[in-house]
């Protein structure tokens, strides 16, 4: 999970840790035939057992404690700039929100959206959607929003889209009874989508090809989403509900 990190960014985020919790953990491939791993699905590296790894692993079904309550907690997988996140939590505050984004330098302008708006009912989560596993106990959580993510165009990266069925098992078990929320501006992904959720027993609602002109009237716009509308890009929005449960 190395990835190039942008100087400066890591200390100006973490040194806000009544907000921000670190789950960047580190990936290793030695012995990983030898090791029975249960928090990485998607390929053969292992966690390195770190003070990283240590820590955020005491978060795994706690959350509520973090939260000091036992509101429902709603996760944001991929939440960039925080916008659409920060928004909701004002607006609701008797529920929990998490703000899990890979990338530091766009999770600190979302760090400072919530600090600006006073929110105590947010945490931002630096870490990777694969880590889903380490970071959430089965049934922790009670909805799933993932917008604008990387279409991965190519059929090759089919997998690494945030709506293949690989990824869907995974939400399936944190959730509890729960719904996922998509939004994009890829017509393709979204096709794609409509598919994976049919076939991996996914119930669709209220799904529209242009949010923009649609009945939908609670919809809260991430930046993406803004700029997109002003340029006349019609949105693909879909929920989807569990059909197992």
């Amino acid at each position: 999970m190395r990835r190039r990190k942008r100087k400066g960014f890591e200390e100006r985020l973490l040194s806000n840790s009544d907000y921000v919790i670190n789950g960047m953990v580190e990936l290793s491939i030695e012995n990983s035939d030898k090791v029975d791993n249960n928090f990485n699905k998607f390929d053969y590296r292992t966690p390195i057992e770190d003070e990283v790894y240590n820590n955020i692993k005491k978060y795994r079904g706690s959350w509520n404690k973090v939260f000091k309550n036992e509101n429902p907690i709603y996760l944001e997988v991929g939440s960039g700039r925080g916008q659409f996140i920060t928004t909701l939590a004002q607006l609701n505050p008797d529920i929990n929100f998490i703000a899990l984004e890979i990338k530091e330098e766009v999770l600190l302008r979302a760090l400072e959206k919530a600090i600006d708006k006073n929110l105590n009912n947010i945490i931002f989560l630096w870490g990777s959607v694969e880590m889903l596993d380490l970071y959430f106990d089965d049934r922790e959580l009670s909805r799933i929003y993932i917008n604008f993510c990387d279409p991965w165009p190519k059929k090759r990266n089919a997998k690494k889209r945030l709506t293949h069925g690989n990824f869907l098992e995974l939400y399936r078990l944190k959730l509890a009874d729960g719904e996922i929320h998509f939004k994009t501006d890829s017509k393709e992904l979204f096709e794609f989508s409509l598919n994976q959720f049919s076939e991996n027993d996914w119930k669709l609602k209220n799904i529209t090809l242009d949010l923009e002109n649609s009945d939908f009237k609670e919809n809260v716009e991430t930046e993406y989403e803004e700029k997109f509308r002003k340029l006349g890009k019609p949105i693909y929005r879909l929920e989807a509900k569990d059909n197992r449960r």
